[in-house]
């Protein structure tokens, strides 16, 4: 008899002691490329088969650009409330819970002061996993904080945007916190502080018409999607087929929206030497 021949017909494994494995070990590009979790993370989020920039969060970035991944986080424990009562397929205040417990986020902002490259640095930076890094009144009035930190402590800013607009939960309150960040900045400028824009993935809605825009240099990430509206509202109104690339990074850099490119790998390098040309300072 054959060695491979079944003595039994069938899968005779009970369900329970079938082996699977584990979720989360390997990361899929959009182009197809398979990459072990712990290589995209040692090559920072970072597809090293075809160089797609992975979404992340406010914890990798500032692992990123803080020295020593060592900072303190401003007004922590600053949580949305719901004005309004709100209500579409389910509660906004059940919505706000769910979002906290599954992200362990308060908001859709945090906010880090700390040095890098041997200097202070404030960073606020949204998180794309809470409700769409929606701008709602918290993450409007963390922003102006931050802002006012910077001014009181002679710091340079730094502004990392990942947001699809305005949370719509929030109605109007949402809507003033682009005039009250753009004023903030204004007074940032004001007192001529450095003001560094990173657009990350994605970038759109209210964050775009406000202070994604407003830097004194406005940098992204590549391939990152940049615009107000998405390109299917914007292909659906006016009718027309879009130019390729439409609302990427590179995009929006050849039509003079953006400054720089700079892949991750360079973000701490490329913001600190933006920061140190505006100040007229040597170079780290």
């Amino acid at each position: 008899m054959a060695w491979f021949k079944r003595t039994e017909k069938g899968i005779q494994t009970p369900t329970e002691n079938k082996k699977d494995v584990p979720k989360g070990l390997w990361y899929k590009s959009p182009t197809g490329k398979i990459i072990d979790q712990d290589e995209l993370a040692r090559n920072l989020w970072v597809s090293p088969e075809d160089d797609f920039h992975v979404r992340i969060g406010s914890k990798e970035y500032f692992e990123i650009l803080f020295d020593n991944n060592e900072f303190k986080e401003l007004d922590a424990k600053m949580t949305s409330k719901d004005p309004l009562n709100f209500v579409d397929t389910k509660k906004y205040s059940d919505r706000l819970k769910d979002a906290i417990d599954k992200t362990g986020l308060k908001d859709a902002v945090r906010t880090g002061v700390g040095k890098s490259k041997g200097k202070d640095l404030v960073v606020c930076c949204m998180d794309f996993a809470f409700i769409g890094g929606s701008m709602g009144a918290v993450v409007g009035e963390k922003i102006a904080r931050g802002i006012d930190y910077a001014i009181k402590h002679n710091t340079p800013f730094v502004m990392i945007s990942k947001s699809g607009g305005a949370r719509m939960m929030e109605a109007a309150y949402s809507l003033m916190q682009l005039a009250k960040t753009s004023a903030k900045l204004a007074q940032l400028a004001e007192a001529k502080i450095p003001y560094i824009s990173l657009c990350t993935d994605p970038t759109t809605g209210g964050t775009t018409a406000s202070y994604a825009m407003l830097g004194d240099i406005n940098i992204s990430e590549p391939g990152a999607l940049i615009g107000f509206a998405g390109p299917r509202v914007v292909r659906d109104t006016t009718g027309k087929d879009l130019p390729e690339g439409f609302q990427t990074a590179e995009f929006v850099l050849d039509h003079g929206f953006l400054d720089f490119i700079a892949h991750r790998k360079e973000l701490k390098n490329k913001i600190n030497l933006y920061i140190d040309l505006i100040l007229n300072q040597d170079i780290r």
